[in-house]
């Protein structure tokens, strides 16, 4: 029997993040592949190890393969492994995730990234449950349960022909998605407390660790593009830096150059000033205003500290206002 060890325990409290919780209860016993879409850093391996854990299958190996990792000539060998031979420098027989995984769960992160070609094979274990290792035609049985997760949109994807449709169909018996951390709600003080207090003990810091006002405001009003993993990062850069328990400060940034000379305010943007709108092609007005949008949004949450709020009144727009300009840019400010 396999001891569950190292299994990250799942934090929150909010109705959205329990009624995700509950769906992956309902779904983990059913042995049928899983989608899980979600933003960069918001818990998608996290879901992955509780449909593992909460299924049948809890006594075997949960294998994961992140496929951004791998290049793309090396996936198919990953996860099928390969005969003796096979390749240069294949000098022995290699075993495959899948081989790895038998009887258990396949984490397939980034799953959108997979070449065309493997996405044949896999399509092949997901239906009839055989594969050939490269360089081989021995057949090969697999008792795998997949599991998939992206931040990407996979409709577009198979729009594009960079994902076949049949594989995304046979992959989305049920399709989980992660809410983001902005989403959330209180369970940003939660996570944000959890993580500072692991660094209390991890730093030797004996008093209770506490947030200033202005802190929590902060942390409420950031929208969090690199949601949980960005606020570990946050609260931990801010604890150990703390000189006691209180954090007073948190730096949403840590990319910001300390000795860069900020620009006067009445400075016109360094793109547009280098781009005057009389050189700019009459057919290119939509991307001119998306690009000047994308400026002032950044400029706005850089001075602003993050904070969404001030950014709007630094612009002079309502936060309504803000907000949809920033759902409007949403894949710009999630890289």
């Amino acid at each position: 029997m396999i001891a569950r060890q190292n299994i990250e325990q799942p934090i929150g409290e909010s109705e959205v993040f329990l009624d995700f919780l509950a769906r992956i209860s309902l779904v983990a016993p059913v042995d049928r592949p899983v989608l899980v879409i979600g933003e960069r850093g918001s818990g998608k391996e996290i879901a992955s190890q509780r449909l593992h854990y909460l299924s049948p299958r809890w006594e075997k190996k949960l294998v994961t393969v992140n496929c951004a990792a791998l290049p793309p000539s090396l996936i198919e060998t990953e996860l099928f492994g390969s005969e003796k031979g096979a390749y240069t420098g294949a000098q022995s027989l290699r075993k495959g995730r899948f081989e790895e995984a038998e009887g258990g769960t396949l984490f397939l992160d980034e799953i959108g990234l997979i070449p065309p070609e493997v996405q044949t094979k896999i399509l092949r274990v997901v239906e009839y449950g055989t594969y050939e290792r490269v360089g081989s035609s021995v057949t090969h049985e697999a008792d795998v349960r997949i599991v998939g997760a992206t931040n990407a949109d996979m409709k577009k994807l198979v729009a594009e022909g960079r994902f076949k449709a049949d594989l995304l169909d046979r992959l989305s018996f049920e399709v989980l998605y992660v809410p983001p951390l902005r989403m959330r709600g209180s369970d940003i003080l939660l996570l944000a407390n959890t993580f500072a207090n692991r660094m209390a003990l991890e730093c030797g810091i004996e008093e209770d660790i506490t947030f200033s006002d202005d802190v929590v405001k902060q942390l409420m009003e950031y929208s969090w593009p690199g949601n949980v993993r960005e606020l570990k990062n946050v609260i931990e850069r801010a604890v150990y830096r703390s000189r006691g328990g209180m954090v007073d400060a948190i730096e949403l940034d840590p990319f910001r150059n300390p000795y860069e000379a900020e620009a006067p305010a009445s400075a016109p943007d360094a793109k547009i000033a280098a781009r005057p709108a009389e050189a700019l092609p009459l057919t290119g007005l939509k991307e001119a205003k998306e690009n000047l949008e994308i400026s002032f949004l950044s400029r706005a949450l850089e001075k602003s500290g993050g904070n969404q709020r001030k950014a709007a009144e630094l612009m002079g727009i309502s936060f309504d206002a803000f907000r949809g300009l920033l759902r409007k840019h949403r894949e710009v400010f999630e890289r």
